[in-house]
């Protein structure tokens, strides 16, 4: 039913509509009194378009703006009192795994990550929320101090306090989600490594906007490409068949890529069919390379995968078997050095020599006769040609537009979890794909995805390890937005569990060939800060609350808890292993072989001070409260002087 507003209409939107129509160039966004997002003119462009002469007015500038972009810079650059809390019982193999797994907004986890993995990401896949209303819940408000943005990002819930829908209608509107990109696209620029890249799927309301963003992040000469994916469009849309995304590639640094000779390649598709038919012929020709031939080429002929037209001219097998063509073996552009005479093998009479020469200088040619690579005609009446092998050719350059549909990938995610669970989840094989091609010649890159939906980068990321032996790591950031799931809380549980599916799988399918596979993850919370807040003044204290006053830290936090809070603050990775043992019964703990040792007992005593000093770590770190008084904290400041002056000393 209707909900009648019972007053009269708002003229001025109704004017704005009628200028929109016959003037669209005009009209801007602009935020009500309310701070609502709405339609408005721009009387500056307005006036010019009425006028035979150029208006005086504001100074023009290439630039993208929208109502709340300096509010969107100050949420990048705003600090907050927050930290990430493990959560052993949500993880899988906890101890050894590189992979990590954060519940929460991505805005916080940015900015809790950016010592930690400051330029340490190869490749950050972001497939954001669509601005088409109704569909992402993130909205950051930080037009305050901050002072009062560090108050209150610490006091309020630990699970989304700025965080609310976007409405239908602000759908219409670009500014609420160009602020929401923009502070975490400048957060995760800082994480990229030098080399790195950044891809962004999105549709076609906002594309036009994000490349412009993107360009302004990270630089308009760091532009890669605009990949184009065509899906499944419908024959009944009123003008094109539809269905189509992108993904917009920027590199950070784009002339560092071209001065290291960065080049992208992916297998062609089809390649091991069609070799699995070459072996499957030359097996049932008994070695006979003319009769394996043929049936090479029938067997071809019947392969259904989508094979590119050049696959088709490998049409010959050798008498080793090899799947080959004979290709030309003219140089394109004429070298002096390339006019040379070659004697035919059998006539013993110079060959006639191309008219720009050979393709190859002549210690290369030789080399390749000897090789058996230069195959020769009857006589030397017949120009030689050059035997290419399938299997060295089996990579490409990736293609900028390819059709799939994305049907596989929901199918794949049902079959996985046994139910349909998550609506559009990303595609595994393209995300492959790509992660594939950028990270060939590094296989132990990490990969960032902050809006990691369903968890379909970590997907990837392990079945991708599986196939090339590679040791890429993830790090996967989801919201806990709730869904109306029976089995499933939010978003980042049905992540987490197709995580452990897919792990538990690969490493089944795998054998003792996937011993060294990372299959789990460490799970993590974005959570506020370990230590208690203390806004109350002295005088607002009683006698009854001074005991819980002194008390540093928060009474449902544990040593784990606070290790993970001084990684973040001294910049050390999350992913490092964890040792835990006892030092004159007292919980100690060590990270990566010494690097960092913690020991945050309520009483610490020399003992325990003296046998961390004598491990000369890097770093060592203790409860403030607990040295028993500034003496023992300075008795212990001393130990370490005289038995391991390197030690980097901290209290918390």
């Amino acid at each position: 039913m209707e909900k009648r507003t019972l007053h009269s209409p708002d003229l001025t939107a109704r004017n704005v509509e009628r200028i929109a129509e016959l003037f669209p160039q005009v009209i801007t966004e602009s935020r009500d009194a309310e701070g609502n997002v709405t339609l408005a003119v721009d009387f500056d462009l307005l006036r010019q378009e009425l006028s035979d002469h150029v208006v005086e007015g504001p100074q023009e500038r290439y630039q993208l703006d929208w109502p709340g972009k300096r509010a969107a810079a100050f949420a990048a650059n705003a600090p907050i009192a927050k930290t990430l809390r493990p959560v052993r019982d949500e993880s899988v193999d906890f101890d050894t795994t590189k992979n990590l797994f954060i519940e929460g907004d991505n805005l916080d986890a940015l900015k809790l990550l950016q010592e930690s993995y400051l330029g340490k990401v190869k490749l950050i896949y972001i497939d954001p929320p669509y601005n088409t209303g109704n569909d992402f819940v993130y909205e950051d408000d930080f037009a305050e101090s901050s002072t009062d943005y560090l108050t209150r990002s610490s006091q309020k819930s630990e699970t989304g306090d700025r965080l609310m829908a976007n409405t239908e209608s602000n759908g219409r509107f670009h500014s609420d989600w160009l602020g929401m990109m923009y502070s975490r696209l400048k957060l995760a620029r800082g994480l990229l490594s030098d080399d790195g890249v950044m891809i962004v799927a999105i549709g076609d309301h906002e594309h036009g906007n994000l490349r412009l963003l993107l360009d302004q992040v990270l630089g308009s000469e760091n532009f890669i490409a605009n990949v184009t994916w065509q899906g499944s469009g419908k024959n009944d849309a009123r003008y094109t068949a539809g269905g189509v995304d992108y993904m917009l590639i920027y590199a950070k640094n784009e002339r560092l890529l071209r001065s290291l000779d960065t080049r992208w390649k992916e297998p062609k598709p089809g390649i091991d069919e069609v070799e699995a038919v070459a072996r499957r012929a030359w097996q049932q020709s008994g070695g006979d390379p003319a009769k394996a031939t043929t049936i090479f080429r029938s067997g071809v002929r019947a392969i259904k995968a989508d094979l590119e037209p050049a696959v088709f001219r490998y049409d010959q097998i050798d008498d080793e078997g090899r799947v080959f063509q004979a290709d030309n073996i003219t140089s394109p552009n004429p070298r002096p050095n390339l006019m040379y005479e070659m004697t035919h093998p059998e006539t013993g009479k110079a060959v006639r020599t191309p008219t720009n020469g050979w393709r190859y200088s002549r210690e290369t040619m030789d080399e390749l006769i000897a090789q058996g690579r230069v195959l020769f005609g009857p006589d030397e009446t017949t120009s030689p040609r050059i035997k290419r092998f399938l299997a060295e050719q089996s990579d490409r350059v990736p293609y900028p537009t390819f059709t799939q549909s994305r049907m596989p990938g929901t199918k794949k995610l049902a079959d996985l979890l046994g139910a349909d669970v998550f609506d559009y989840p990303k595609d595994t094989a393209v995300l492959a794909r790509w992660i594939g091609a950028i990270t060939r010649d590094n296989p132990d890159a990490v990969i960032l995805d902050f809006f990691a939906g369903s968890g379909s980068t970590g997907h990837a990321v392990m079945e991708l390890n599986a196939a090339d032996g590679g040791h890429r790591r993830y790090i996967l950031v989801q919201l806990d937005e709730a869904v109306d799931h029976p089995d499933y809380d939010s978003i980042a549980d049905i992540a987490r569990e197709r995580l452990r599916r897919v792990g538990a799988r690969v490493k089944q399918e795998t054998g003792l060939l996937g011993a060294d596979l990372d299959v789990g993850f460490r799970s993590l919370h974005v959570a506020t800060t370990n230590m208690v807040d203390t806004f109350a003044t002295a005088d607002d204290l009683t006698q009854i609350a001074l005991p819980e006053a002194v008390e540093s830290v928060k009474p449902d936090r544990t040593d784990e808890d606070l290790l993970f809070q001084v990684l973040l603050d001294w910049g050390l990775k999350l992913a490092e292993p964890i040792t835990v043992e006892e030092v004159g019964d007292r919980r100690v703990l060590s990270i990566a072989d010494n690097g960092l040792i913690a020991c945050f007992a309520d009483e610490i005593t020399d003992e325990v001070v003296k046998a961390i000093a004598a491990r000369h770590p890097e770093r060592a770190v203790f409860l403030d409260a607990g040295f028993a008084s500034d003496a023992a904290r300075i008795n212990a400041e001393q130990i370490f002087r005289e038995v391991s002056p390197e030690t980097e000393v901290r209290a918390i």
